[in-house]
C-alpha cells in the first residue's frame, strides 16, 4: 500500500483500530497539546480533532506515537528502502542474491520526484495564516507554532529539483512582532540545510522564494528529518519510503508539493529579522527569544480533504523518538560495521545517514539531559 494523502493514511489507521477521533470542540491553546500528552504516554492511538476552535480545518496528531503504529504505517516499504541501503553499502549483492533484490530497482526508481503539471490536489483552495490550527503546546511558548513542516528551498544558481532541500525547521506562526498573514518566523541555523541556501542568497540579487509543506503522506513528514548530506533532495527518499514518487507542482515561481495538505509559500527577508520564541524544547527547556529570518507570506494553499499534523515537542520519550527508531531500523547494518568499514561504506554512498543521537534515542540512550547541558542553561525556565 502507498498513501496518497494524509487522509488515506487516517482512515487505514481508524480501520485497523490505531486512531481515535475527539468529536467535541478542541483548543488549540494549551488543550491540544495537552490530550496529546496524556494519550501518548500512555502509549495510545493517533488521534484525529474534528472540530479545532477557530479553524475550519481538523488536525491529527500522535501518529508516530508507538514504534508498533510506525512500523504499521511503513509496512510495506521499510524492507524494500532497506535492500537499496543494501546495494548502496555493497552493489555485489545483487549479482550474489540476484532474487533476493529483483525488485530493488523499482524501489529506486520511486525516488524519482514527478511533475505534475495539472490538477493538483493542494491547489484547490487558499485560506490565511489565522485559519489554520493555531497550536500553541506551553503557556509560555511566544506563539502557536509549526511542530511538521517540511521547508522546501532550492538554491538561486538552480531550478533542478534534485538540487532541493526539505528540513524540518520550526515556525512561528503568530505572535511577537510578527504582521498577522503576512509574516511568519522560521528558526534554522546558517550551516546547514536552508542555511545554506539563504546565505548563497545574500550574495544573489534573486529573491529567497520558500515553500512550506504542511502534512501530505507520512513519508514526506519523515523524509524532512532524515539527514541526508547537502546535495541530495529528500523528495528521494520520501518517494521510497513512500512507495509513490514525490509529486510536486509549480506555481507563480514557487514549487508546491502536489499531495501536502497545506503549502504556505513566500520569500524570505534577506536583511531584517524579528524575535523569535520561546519555545518549549527538546531539553524541558524554553529556548529563549532571538532573532530569526521572517517570511513575508503570499499565498496559503489547502487540498479539499486538508488535515492539520502536529505534535508536541518536549523532553524525549516523544513521538519523535519514532523517527530515530526508524532511521535505525533501515541503516542498522552500518552500525555493526567496524569504524573503517563505515567510513568506506559511507563513502561508497557518499552520504551519512545518521547523526548518532537519533541512533542512541532510537536504543533508549538520551544526551539532552545530562547535568552538563543542564549547568551550562541557568537562564533557561523548565515547563
Amino acid at each position: 500500500m502507498s498513501y496518497k494523502s494524509l487522509s488515506d493514511c487516517i482512515k487505514d489507521l481508524k480501520k485497523h483500530g490505531h486512531l481515535i477521533s475527539i468529536k467535541e470542540e478542541v483548543d488549540p491553546n494549551l488543550e491540544m497539546a495537552a490530550i496529546h500528552n496524556r494519550i501518548f504516554k500512555q502509549k495510545g492511538p493517533a488521534i484525529y480533532y474534528e472540530n479545532v476552535k477557530g479553524s475550519p480545518f481538523p488536525a491529527v496528531s500522535n501518529l508516530f506515537g508507538t514504534k508498533e503504529r510506525t512500523d504499521f504505517i511503513f509496512r510495506n516499504s521499510t524492507e524494500k528502502v532497506k535492500k537499496v541501503i543494501d546495494l548502496k553499502i555493497d552493489i555485489m549483492q545483487f549479482f550474489k542474491k540476484p532474487m533476493t533484490y529483483i525488485y530493488t530497482p523499482f524501489t529506486a526508481w520511486k525516488a524519482l520526484p514527478k511533475q505534475k503539471k495539472f490538477g493538483a490536489p493542494v491547489l484547490y483552495g487558499e485560506t490565511t495564516m489565522d485559519q489554520l490550527p493555531q497550536i500553541k503546546s506551553w503557556k509560555d511558548d511566544g506563539g502557536a507554532f509549526i511542530t511538521l513542516p517540511q521547508v522546501f528551498s532550492l538554491p538561486p544558481d538552480s531550478d533542478n529539483i534534485m538540487d532541493s532541500n526539505i528540513g524540518m525547521y520550526r515556525i512561528q506562526m503568530s505572535g511577537n512582532d510578527y504582521i498577522q498573514n503576512k509574516e511568519i518566523g522560521l528558526h534554522y541555523q546558517l550551516h546547514r540545510g536552508i542555511g545554506v541556501h539563504h546565505k548563497q542568497y545574500n550574495e544573489s540579487d534573486k529573491p529567497f522564494r520558500v515553500s512550506i509543506f504542511v502534512g501530505g503522506p507520512p513519508a514526506h513528514s519523515f523524509a524532512a528529518v532524515m539527514p541526508l548530506p547537502e546535495g541530495i533532495s529528500e523528495m528521494t527518499f520520501a518517494g521510497m519510503l513512500g512507495n509513490r514518487r514525490f509529486r510536486y507542482t509549480k506555481k507563480d515561481g514557487h514549487i508546491l508539493s502536489s499531495d501536502a495538505d497545506f503549502v504556505i509559500v513566500g520569500t524570505i527577508d534577506k536583511k531584517n529579522q524579528k524575535p523569535e520564541g520561546p519555545f518549549g524544547d527538546h531539553l524541558g527547556y524554553y529556548s529563549l527569544k532571538h532573532d530569526f529570518p521572517v517570511l513575508k507570506v503570499e499565498k496559503v494553499y489547502h487540498r479539499k480533504d486538508a488535515v492539520w499534523p502536529f505534535t508536541v515537542v518536549t523532553r524525549p520519550p516523544a513521538e519523535d523518538s519514532s523517527f530515530g527508531y526508524l532511521i535505525h531500523k533501515l541503516v542498522k547494518k552500518l552500525l555493526h560495521m567496524s569504524f573503517l568499514e563505515f567510513l568506506i561504506s559511507m563513502q561508497s554512498m557518499k552520504r551519512v545517514f545518521i547523526p548518532c543521537y537519533l541512533s542512541l534515542e532510537a536504543n533508549g540512550i538520551c544526551l539532552s539531559e545530562s547535568q552538563n547541558q543542564r549547568k551550562s542553561l541557568p537562564k533557561l525556565i523548565r515547563y
